[in-house]
């Protein structure tokens, strides 16, 4: 393997090796939690061997983003990879191990430093060599300028120019036209990654795949509805992790299903029992943006200085509809709505405010909060706008809101003890806790 090959692998080999000895230790002896995390680390690095495998043997796989249907790369059995994983679900090596450096030297590319950071080390991997270059790419343009210009530059980088690309193209509203659109979109989709791997998509196939994510769905629905319970039953690991599992390959395997199904039942046996797993629990609190790369030393000083915890996140509380499977058109169309209005940031960032208005209110109903936290990430313009909104919907509710200003990805915009002192500022000033 040549030495271009070589260092595009290094970050995946390099979680490999940091999670495989955690995979042998839980499988010894698992603990209280061992048994929930251990499939999602399994998961993961399942993942990422398909991935060498196929770089180191010439074989062909896809890259692709998050918001593209992973059902559809499953039912056709292509390998692939989240084309950011890298930076989120790489956060226990990558995310740690390097950031800073990474950080050091993103700043040294010719990019404006208002631009998401999340985007722009993006760029860095990519330009360092650090991302493995796919036989074909599914990307994305949605939902901020931020992600149209990143699509840009990186489809004109020289390892990057002359891989096939296809970007379904989003529209704006949610109407029943615009569905059918983006339906056809999938369509394409297909066609395209039918003619870079030769494989074609056997609709029994997708069917059966869709029904098994569709189950998937269903239990992290009815896990967020146990999630109301008083006090909530897990830490903030656990529910991070319900959006890899329906959202990385292996859609439509039954050991996910299995998972999302043990979930539910502690969740159950520890509300029932009253045993959660946060002991103490004082201030329930929604995180409304993504969690930071550094979320791991912030959310256990929650829990275990202030009693508080993330009873709900923006990132768990993404609409999700169960697809209708019994046509061809109903799944494309099911597929479509999900992948352009569902998910995290693109629920939030595509279309209008009242996205926002009507998920904190929800939230704060259904959820018994007590404060809403947003931590205002420096690259999500969109967010930034509709902060007043936020705000005035809170205090007609009669709930704190703190807005922080921080990078999700760059601890030294605002620091982690800075954050720990306005929050706690804000739970004093507030009453909390």
């Amino acid at each position: 393997m040549d030495a271009k090959k070589e260092l595009s692998l290094s970050r995946i080999v390099e979680e490999i090796v940091f999670y495989q000895p955690i995979i042998e230790i839980l499988e010894q002896d698992p603990g209280e939690m061992g048994h929930l995390q251990l499939p999602i680390l399994k998961s993961l690095v399942k993942q990422h061997k398909k991935v060498v495998e196929c770089v180191e043997n010439d074989l062909p796989f896809m890259a692709s983003q998050y918001t593209n249907p992973v059902e559809i790369l499953s039912a056709m059995d292509i390998p692939w990879y989240f084309h950011l994983q890298s930076m989120f679900a790489g956060s226990g090596t990558g995310g740690s191990l390097h950031i800073f450096e990474d950080l050091e030297a993103m700043d040294k590319l010719p990019l404006p430093t208002d631009c998401c950071t999340f985007l722009r080390l993006g760029l860095y991997y990519q330009s360092a060599g650090l991302y493995p270059v796919p036989s074909a790419y599914l990307a994305l343009t949605e939902p901020c300028d931020g992600v149209s210009g990143f699509h840009s530059v990186f489809m004109n980088h020289p390892d990057w120019k002359n891989v096939p690309t296809f970007a379904p193209d989003p529209p704006y509203h949610n109407n029943d036209r615009a569905i059918g659109y983006y339906a056809d979109e999938m369509r394409r989709m297909v066609d395209f990654i039918t003619g870079q791997t030769g494989k074609m998509l056997e609709m029994d196939r997708l069917k059966e795949v869709v029904d098994e994510t569709n189950k998937c769905y269903a239990l992290w629905m009815e896990y967020n509805e146990i999630r109301r319970s008083t006090p909530t039953p897990h830490s903030y690991i656990m529910p991070m992790s319900m959006f890899f599992q329906s959202n990385s390959a292996g859609a439509g395997e039954p050991e996910k299903t299995i998972w999302y199904q043990d979930m539910v039942a502690d969740a159950e046996m520890r509300v029932r029992e009253n045993q959660p797993e946060v002991p103490d629990q004082k201030i329930r609190l929604l995180w409304y943006d993504l969690q930071p790369f550094y979320f791991g030393e912030i959310a256990p000083w929650l829990e275990q200085e202030w009693g508080a915890v993330v009873a709900m996140d923006m990132v768990s509380y993404c609409p999700y509809d169960i697809i209708d499977t019994s046509t061809e058109d109903s799944i494309f169309r099911g597929l479509a709505k999900r992948a352009f209005q569902h998910g995290p940031m693109i629920h939030q960032a595509r279309g209008l405010a009242d996205n926002v208005v009507n998920d904190i209110t929800r939230i704060i109903k259904d959820y018994n909060m007590d404060c809403i936290i947003f931590p205002g990430h420096m690259g999500h313009k969109d967010m930034a706008a509709s902060t007043s909104l936020m705000r005035e919907v809170c205090r007609e509710l009669g709930v704190p809101f703190l807005h922080i200003g921080m990078d999700q990805a760059d601890q030294r915009y605002t620091t982690i003890d800075e954050i720990k002192d306005r929050i706690s500022q804000f739970f004093t000033a507030m009453g909390l806790g």
